[in-house]
């Protein structure tokens, strides 16, 4: 029987934490990367993780997908159990920062792939390649190589890529960052279109813009540490700021970072 996990403070919901995580620690060496972290996010809610560089938001963004293993805390899926677990791994999408498609295939080799490896039934293989390439908008460079593609159109099969699969969690992990505008639009749409899906999704970023636009809550994060969370107008008032880009430097503060 698993042990109950204690309840953490996450943006105010009506609805019942999906993915869990506790006291979730990594650390290298004498680098604590992600430092006793706790927050939870329900289905059909979207939380923005800010943080500067080296924050440690990637680093926590691969401990939820279950790609590391944590020195201490966990992370639970609720009613299905911890990441570590091959079958837990298959109700989670992640889009990493750096593109996880395969050059050398094309757009629909590259889902049919990702839709098998996460256990996709044969009778709805090809459906679910089709809406991949649909929500990617590459239904007419279907059978292109991935690696003739512009940046965009790679961020756009990576995030297919990361949803073929109908996942329950979601976590992108700056999906729209180095592409054009309108790439980046058509992404913006897509995330909005998975929210009303009742997916929890997890969505880091550097854009305030972003975050303002496609989600619930914030979790802020600097050096390993989580600095705050709740819905963005609950923080913005507690703070006393104007807007998320404000909250943001007085937490994480304005030097300049590597």
């Amino acid at each position: 029987m698993e042990p109950e996990l204690a309840p953490a403070a996450h943006p105010e919901s009506a609805r019942a934490p999906l993915l869990r995580v506790a006291k979730l620690t990594k650390r290298y060496g004498n680098v604590t990367a992600v430092s006793a972290i706790e927050l939870d996010v329900a289905a059909g809610e979207t939380l923005a993780l800010l943080g500067p560089n080296g924050a440690g938001k990637t680093t926590l963004m691969e401990l939820m997908a279950g790609v590391l293993r944590p020195d201490e805390g966990r992370v639970w899926l609720e009613g299905l159990g911890e990441p570590s677990r091959a079958a837990v791994r298959r109700a989670i999408g992640f889009a990493p920062q750096e593109l996880a498609v395969y050059p050398q295939l094309s757009a629909r080799e590259n889902l049919r792939f990702f839709a098998r490896l996460y256990g996709v039934p044969r009778a709805e293989l090809d459906a679910r390649v089709q809406h991949g390439l649909e929500l990617a908008d590459l239904v007419s460079r279907a059978e292109q190589r991935a690696g003739t593609f512009s940046g965009g159109m790679q961020r756009r099969l990576n995030l297919a890529c990361a949803v073929v699969h109908q996942p329950r969690v979601l976590l992108l992990d700056e999906p729209t960052v180095g592409v054009d505008p309108h790439s980046r639009n058509h992404l913006l749409d897509a995330v909005a279109a998975l929210r009303g899906s009742g997916v929890a999704l997890i969505y880091s970023t550097h854009l305030m813009e972003e975050a303002d636009r496609l989600c619930d809550g914030v979790a802020v994060m600097d050096r390993g540490h989580l600095l705050a969370l709740g819905p963005c107008e609950q923080l913005c008032r507690q703070h006393a700021c104007a807007g998320l880009g404000e909250l943001f430097l007085q937490l994480t503060g304005e030097e300049l970072r590597d």
